[in-house]
């Protein structure tokens, strides 16, 4: 069984997760894959302390108070490949981005490869199922582009933008 809540964020709202012991989802309300990788059925409830603790972390969030995802018990659900690209994304400082390239090579690095694929990375990015607290905001493409996030470009705009990421040097790509 799971359980879940929400929490009203400036930029929407986050359903909050929980198997009773950790964090398994944070969704922006609408976005891809919303719920995506459970399998259980889902709860209400306000009661179940990893919920209050990441709703606490949102809180500091939101403040500017740069909260670190080690304060918060997280178990993504997803493939080991995922999970992997997953925690490189909470190795990325706040107020930081990466490329989904850079992703890619430290991917490679790991797995003993020559090269990953960027595009692989960039699925594994978009399947997030604990946003904003495992930042995959902070990803953008190796030419400067604020592509792919599942909440929408306008969410991770402003996400970067509150963590005073100068973002005159990025672009929106256009849609094809």
């Amino acid at each position: 069984m799971y359980y879940k809540t929400h929490y009203n964020s400036p930029v929407g709202k986050i359903w909050l997760v929980s198997d009773e012991t950790n964090l398994v989802g944070a969704w922006l309300q609408g976005q891809k894959y919303f719920f995506g990788t459970l399998t259980q059925e889902l709860m209400l409830s306000k009661e179940v302390p990893v919920l209050i603790k990441a709703k606490k972390w949102l809180d500091q969030y939101f403040n500017f108070q740069k909260p670190s995802i080690s304060e918060l018990s997280v178990a993504p659900i997803g493939s080991e490949f995922r999970k992997k690209v997953w925690k490189i994304l909470c190795e990325i400082p706040y107020g930081e981005v990466c490329t989904y390239g850079q992703i890619a090579k430290k991917i490679a690095k790991q797995t003993d490869q020559k090269s990953m694929s960027a595009q692989a990375v960039g699925g594994a990015v978009s399947h997030n199922p604990i946003s904003i607290i495992i930042p995959c905001h902070r990803v953008i493409g190796t030419n400067g582009s604020l592509t792919g996030y599942a909440s929408g470009i306008d969410k991770k705009i402003r996400l970067l933008e509150m963590e005073n990421i100068d973002i005159s040097q990025f672009f929106v790509p256009k849609r094809k």
